[in-house]
């Protein structure tokens, strides 16, 4: 897994009237740590992780970035 914990993992971050908010139900592999799963999904649901395109120098991946900010254990 890469480390996307450092850039995708932001428990302080506080959510905006503009902000779009998912839930996703994850189930890390044995090893990796909970916040490390979800930083991983909200850079699969961001932009500027896999390639580049002509936007990224009209966007700050800092604002328009997704986070995973919450983590909250599920039983089952």
């Amino acid at each position: 897994v890469k480390d996307y914990k450092l850039t995708y993992y932001t428990p302080d971050y506080e959510t905006a009237n503009t902000d779009i908010l998912a839930a996703f139900r994850v189930t890390p592999q044995p090893g990796v740590p909970p916040e490390e799963a979800g930083a991983a999904v909200a850079a699969e649901s961001s932009t500027g992780t896999w390639t580049t395109v002509w936007t990224d120098g009209l966007t700050s991946l800092d604002r328009y970035k997704g986070r995973c900010y919450h983590i909250e254990p599920v039983a089952g």
